[in-house]
């Protein structure tokens, strides 16, 4: 960081920075969906495709995206 003290009277000072500064600004907290502590959304995607809708298989017990469920299964041949 540069300081600059000018001290003249009765005259106009301009100072120029040409330099380019990059200022970063980061605040810590949750991301994404119920990133609370002891929440969260869990999805397997293992098996993800093109398309793939994500939902949820109560037997699994987790969220999923796979081929079971796309944007082509869902619509029965219309458009999605």
């Amino acid at each position: 960081m540069t300081t600059v003290n000018v001290s003249t009277a009765g005259k106009t000072t301009v100072v120029q920075d040409t330099t380019t500064n990059v200022v970063s600004v980061i605040t810590a907290g949750p991301q994404g969906a119920g990133a609370g502590a002891g929440a969260g959304l869990q999805v397997d995607a293992t098996a993800k495709i093109d398309k793939s809708v994500v939902y949820y298989d109560a037997t699994a017990g987790t969220f999923k995206a796979d081929t079971v469920w796309t944007t082509s299964t869902i619509t029965d041949g219309g458009n999605f």
